[in-house]
This record gives C-alpha cells, sequence and structure tokens, in this order.
C-alpha cells in the first residue's frame, strides 16, 4: 500500500474500537509496522528513566524509533534525551513531565513503562485506553486487585502487553523450563528461589525536595508524605540522589510504592519456577512464612515507625503449589533458582545453569526445538524485540499478564502473610484468600484523590 493511502493513528484507533475484532487490529496494524522501509519501524515512547527505564529504552532503539521521553525529575528527563543523542546518535526525543502528554499523542504506537511500582497500573491502563500497547516494567502490580483490572482492561482493548521479566527472553532460564519440562529431573518434587536480602535503614529525616523533582507527582496514587532522604549521595547512571530516601534509588523498601524484595527478585525466579512447573493457570493453596524479619515493627499489617524502610529484610516462605510440589522462597544462599526431581536436580541464575542433567546435555540434547517450543517460537534475546513481534502479529509476548499475575499472587501473598504473621489459604480458582478478611483487605489498595484509575 502506497503511503498516501495508509490510514492515520486516528482512524485505526477509532476504527479497531468500533469493529472491536482481532481481525481490524491485526490488520490495521501490518500496515502500521510495514517492514521494508527505515521510516515503517514503530514509534515508541518512555515513561519512568531511573534504572530499567534507560535499559529497556536502549533495547529499543534496536528496532523502534524512540520519539517521546516522560518522567517528574527533570534532571534525569533531561540527561536522558542527551543520552540517546550522544550514545545513540538519535534525534533528541520530546520530553515531558506529565505522561499524559505522551498518550495524547496519535503517533505513539507503544509505550514502555519504568516507574516505581505504585504508578504501573494507572499508566498501563490509561496508555491501553489510549491505543498504545504496553511494556512495563516488573512487578507489574501493586496489588492483587490491580492484576484483575489490567488483565479486564487488555482483554476489552485488545491491546498487546509484555511485561519487564526479561528472564523469560534469556537462554538459562528458557533452557532450565526446557530440562524441567522434558522429563529430564523426572517428576518435579520442589523448586527453592533464592532472591537475597534487603537491609534495612537508619532512620531518614524529613529534606528538602530535590530541585528538578515534582514530588506530589512522583506520590501520585499514594498517600501525600514529606520526602524523606539521608545526604548520602548514590552515584552511577543519572546519579546524584540519595542512598537512603522514601524515593529514587530505594524506593522498592516502602510498602507504599513496592513489594521489598519479594516482588523485585522474586517477581523474576517465582515466575520462572511457575514457568517451569507449568502452573501459570492456577496458583498455590497455601503460604505459610517459615521465618522472617521486617525492617521495622508492625501492627496489624501495616508499620508503626514512619521514618524508615518497612519491607521484609529476611524471610523463608513456603508456598503449596499444585501438584504436590512444594516451593521454597528465601532470602538466603545463591540468587537463582534450584529444581529438585525424582531423577536429579540442577540450579539457574543469569550467570550460569548447572548440575548433573545439564552435564548430561552433553551426551543426550535437548531435541532442537525444545526451547522454541518453551519460548512460542524462535527464541529473542531482546525482549523488547519479543514486544514488537507480538505487535506486528497482534499476539501476546511471551511475558503476558495472565501468566505474570499468577505468578505475582505468590508474591503478593507471601508478603500479607508477613506483614501479618500467619499462613494464608488461597482459591486459585477464584483468586481470593480465604476465611480471613483482614488479610483481604491487603488485596486492593485505594488511590489518593486526583489520581483514581478510571476503568
Amino acid at each position: 500500500m502506497s503511503k498516501s493511502l495508509k490510514p492515520s493513528r486516528r482512524d485505526f484507533l477509532q476504527g479497531a474500537a468500533a469493529v472491536g475484532t482481532a481481525t481490524m487490529f491485526h490488520s490495521a496494524t501490518s500496515q502500521v509496522f510495514g517492514a521494508e522501509s527505515p521510516n515503517e519501524r514503530p514509534a515508541f515512547a518512555t515513561i519512568g528513566l531511573r534504572n530499567q527505564g534507560w535499559v529497556i529504552t536502549r533495547s529499543a532503539l534496536a528496532a523502534t524509533d524512540v520519539v517521546a521521553l516522560a518522567d517528574v525529575d527533570a534532571n534525569i528527563l533531561g540527561a536522558t534525551a542527551e543520552k540517546m543523542v550522544k550514545e545513540k546518535k538519535t534525534k533528541k526525543p520530546d520530553t515531558y513531565k506529565d505522561y499524559r502528554k505522551v498518550l495524547d499523542r496519535d503517533d505513539i504506537d507503544a509505550v514502555l513503562i519504568a516507574t516505581p511500582d505504585h504508578w504501573h497500573t494507572k499508566i498501563a491502563v490509561e496508555a491501553m485506553y489510549a491505543g498504545k500497547d504496553v511494556y512495563c516494567e516488573k512487578p507489574l502490580t501493586l496489588t492483587i486487585a490491580e492484576g484483575k483490572l489490567i488483565e479486564k482492561v487488555v482483554k476489552e482493548t485488545g491491546r498487546v502487553f509484555q511485561v519487564g521479566t526479561m528472564q523469560r527472553s534469556q537462554n538459562n532460564f528458557i533452557k532450565a523450563v526446557a530440562l524441567v519440562r522434558s522429563g529430564r529431573i523426572g517428576d518435579l518434587k520442589k523448586v527453592t528461589c533464592g532472591i537475597n536480602a534487603f537491609q534495612s535503614s537508619p532512620s531518614i529525616p524529613v529534606a528538602p525536595v530535590p530541585e528538578g523533582l515534582d514530588w506530589d507527582f512522583w506520590l501520585g496514587p499514594a498517600p501525600k508524605v514529606d520526602y524523606r532522604a539521608l545526604p548520602k549521595i548514590r552515584e552511577g547512571y543519572g546519579g546524584g540522589v540519595p542512598f537512603h530516601s522514601n524515593g529514587h534509588y530505594s524506593f522498592r523498601n516502602w510498602h507504599a510504592y513496592s513489594g521489598g524484595r519479594m516482588t523485585d527478585w522474586g517477581a523474576h525466579h517465582v515466575d520462572i519456577a511457575n514457568w517451569a512447573i507449568g502452573d501459570t493457570e492456577t496458583g498455590p493453596s497455601k503460604i505459610k512464612p517459615l521465618e522472617f524479619k521486617m525492617a521495622t515493627e508492625h501492627k496489624d499489617g501495616y508499620p508503626i515507625a514512619k521514618d524508615c524502610y518497612n519491607s521484609a529484610t529476611d524471610f523463608q516462605v513456603q508456598v503449596a503449589m499444585p501438584g504436590g510440589v512444594q516451593m521454597l522462597i528465601k532470602s538466603d544462599g545463591d540468587n537463582g533458582i534450584l529444581f529438585e526431581g525424582t531423577k536429579g536436580r540442577f540450579f539457574v541464575n543469569r550467570g550460569k545453569i548447572v548440575g548433573k542433567p545439564v552435564e548430561d546435555l552433553e551426551s543426550n540434547p535437548l531435541p532442537s526445538d525444545a526451547m522454541e517450543k518453551v519460548y512460542g517460537g524462535k527464541v529473542t534475546n531482546n525482549h523488547v524485540v519479543n514486544l514488537i513481534n507480538g505487535m506486528k502479529a497482534r499476539t501476546q509476548p511471551i511475558s503476558d499478564v495472565w501468566s505474570h499475575n499468577r505468578m505475582l499472587e505468590i508474591c503478593h501473598l507471601s508478603n500479607i502473610a508477613m506483614r501479618l504473621d500467619r499462613e494464608l489459604s488461597w482459591d486459585p480458582d477464584k483468586r481470593e484468600i480465604i476465611g480471613d478478611e483482614q488479610a483481604s483487605t491487603f488485596m486492593a489498595r485505594e488511590n489518593r484523590k486526583g489520581y483514581e484509575i478510571n476503568a
């Protein structure tokens, strides 16, 4: 089709909404993402730029044009735009403090979301309603209820949605899943996810908001609180921010913005464990904290102190999975996943995959297509490119929201169990906590007025 005859993005989105079918999405998107001309590269924008924001932006530049950036911190916003020009030789992207200006643009096909976790759901839902496909960093949600909402909107809008559990696009982990599914360790009996501990913090005083940071906008859906920070500075890309604070790099340590180490590294390793077990459409029956330590004292599940980190620092949580498989999530030992079956065991992390079943591959290799069967097609080590392939085909990528949420429910429930210091029973069909009204209140969280999710 000649360029002059192509539908505008506004025509495409309005037509797709009116027809409401996958066929319409596939047809129109095939025209938008024609592969023959460099001018047909999809247009992306990144919202939230520290840490993973730059990592996924850099990955996207391999196959897209990143035309816009958004961040509530003017310092990292400007630094990232300059970095794209100097290091990647791109045209300088448009920059915005308010992400909604990105969503208003008709020329942007997809957004990459790398904000703190408490912003993920609101931005993702609004992006889908604005006709954008989505890549959102892990953990996808702050609560179990948010996961259910995102699933509803994906289904309603037909958007393609990739979660940033990029270990699903790394060979070590794909091979690990293939080994388990091929029966190389017999019947799987136990899987241990080592996800490292968090450190507690000293008392963190109220401090002046750093110049260039819109603190109220950073808080967004979370409760209004003062900015806190200690003077020690953390270096690195986009550095010059406090090492201890209730924002920037330290947000994962606070219940209001994240789920601590459990939903940070847990979202990676519990995901691979769940993928290998094959329980991506169901879930656990019981979650039991064997031992744990919180960063500060809690009462009725809420931290008493307001001036220090409050997530779990050390823990061992036992999870009863379907088929009698036992999952152990712990903060000590090697970071990675140990699979144990009736015929052997092996360990995998980002740097290695070791054990006798792995050694046996030299004489008895996996079938040539074993990893492709796990991955659902040709393996790409670029997780963002896997999204782009899904956008072209109008199919969900390797880290879809449904399997991610089933896994993340384990992490959320583990956090609830530790905060309340008791075992929880879970109905994986109804996706509800059984017989514990207090624990059930932790499955959802109300957004601050003015930052509600309109869905």
